[in-house]
């Protein structure tokens, strides 16, 4: 079947695939958290990992430009076949993912305080998820290294060695987590030292593995490390990235938060759910990844014919993902609840509000995808700006008229974000591409 696709499926597939395994071993990681605390005692001890897991989304992805901003870069160097900007933007990169994590170490203390008061969870799993958040915050260097590496891999087209990097880090994290949970009864905090010593695994895996892949040269020149304006050109870049990313987090940790004033059941099981959303876009995030790395390269080459097979290449078969992952959970959704809580009052709430997550696919869809076209090609004021506008001017007053549904009204309020960031997209899409301003400086 494979040769008879055309050639840019088949290049978007070589980059897909592992991007997706690679992906997809993410969610595994919150699947096996979620499954061996969702089978303990208390459900305190789960609330406690998902408004602590909240808590570091807000405090790592807030940074999580360091990654796409460095695929974007990247990907225009590489289409360039431009080897010393390669090279620069990954050191530079690298840098400044190491003292960003140092800052975040030595500042954790009132950043995890106001993340806490942020998700307002009950005195029990405030305390668990406080302990939980001590432990985990000294990864920060390792994960702000491995975002710069794995948008370096994916922008210079070797994608299997983010897979290699995160499958084994994940795959150590799992064993650890059922050691020291099960084996331990450590529950939260072995959940979080857990993933510290795998995080640092990943990061030095990473660093052996970019090591071979570097263009050939002599690379111990001093122009590598730049001026302060070089440093600050990449923050200037991906500023945009920063504010977008912020949004899209506070959004998450809003909604746990309301979930988390519906009492610590619902908490649960709306940790659960959102396990499941996290499946879905790292899954389909597969196909956007690729469509990084293979946009910012036809704008690299200045390619608008090239440009415009990667979008529909990748449009499709996003979409024929998002209608497979449609069908695992409207067949098999309640089964796959099972499977990650043993406690029924957990599992039969999640039950309840399961049809939402039967919309979700095709609902996030198009705004992964766009997202991953952006990105290529660095047009990252859009994403920033759109985000605002889903988040500010459709999340919030969708919300706000439906608080009287209670948990229903914060579901459809977040498939309301994940629409309005696909339309809203979507016509900056078209009015670029009809204006040709896709080429032109960002």
């Amino acid at each position: 079947m494979a040769h008879r696709l055309p050639a840019t499926d088949r290049r978007l597939w070589a980059l897909a695939w592992p991007l997706m395994l690679t992906n997809l071993t993410v969610p595994l990681l919150g699947l096996v958290d979620t499954a061996v605390l969702g089978h303990l005692e208390r459900p305190e001890y789960l609330g406690a990992v998902a408004v602590g897991a909240n808590v570091f989304s807000i405090l790592y992805w807030t940074f999580g430009f360091m990654r796409m901003g460095t695929t974007g870069l990247a990907a225009q160097a590489w289409g360039q076949r431009d080897p010393f900007a390669q090279v620069a933007l990954l050191l530079r990169s690298v840098l400044l993912a190491l003292v960003i994590g140092l800052v975040l170490i030595a500042a954790h203390s009132p950043l995890i305080r106001a993340s806490l008061a942020l998700m307002n969870p009950s005195a029990d799993v405030a305390a668990l998820a406080a302990e939980y958040a001590a432990i985990r915050i000294w990864s920060a260097p390792a994960v702000l290294c491995q975002y710069t590496l794995v948008g370096w891999l994916i922008g210079t087209q070797h994608p299997r060695g983010p897979m290699l990097m995160l499958i084994a880090a994940n795959g150590l994290n799992i064993v650890l987590d059922v050691l020291f949970v099960t084996g331990l009864g450590w529950n939260s905090r072995g959940v979080a030292l857990a993933t510290v010593i795998a995080e640092y695994g990943a990061a030095l895996l990473g660093v052996a593995i970019v090591l071979k892949q570097l263009p050939p040269g002599p690379w111990l020149n001093r122009r590598l490390f730049g001026q302060p304006a070089d440093y600050l050109r990449i923050l200037r870049v991906n500023r945009y990235l920063l504010v977008r990313t912020v949004a899209l987090l506070l959004v998450l940790a809003f909604f746990t938060a309301q979930g988390a004033r519906q009492g610590d059941v619902t908490l649960a099981a709306n940790a659960v759910l959102l396990t499941f959303l996290l499946v879905i876009s790292n899954a389909l995030d597969g196909f956007a990844n690729a469509a990084e790395a293979l946009i910012g390269e036809a704008v690299g080459k200045g390619s608008r014919r090239r440009f415009r097979r990667v979008f529909r290449s990748a449009l499709r078969w996003s979409l024929w993902g998002a209608l497979l992952l449609t069908l695992v959970f409207v067949l098999g959704g309640r089964q796959l609840i099972a499977l990650l809580t043993g406690i029924e009052a957990v599992r039969s709430t999640a039950g309840h509000y399961l049809p939402w997550l039967w919309l979700l696919p095709f609902a996030a869809v198009w705004g992964y995808l766009l997202d991953g076209v952006f990105i290529g090609a660095t047009r990252t004021r859009d994403m920033q700006n759109t985000m605002l506008f889903s988040a500010l001017g459709v999340f919030l007053p969708v919300w706000w008229l439906t608080t009287g549904w209670g948990n229903h009204g914060l579901w459809f309020a977040l498939i309301s974000l994940m629409l309005a960031r696909a339309l809203s997209m979507g016509l900056l899409y078209w009015r670029h591409t009809r204006s040709g301003r896709w080429f032109q400086p960002s």
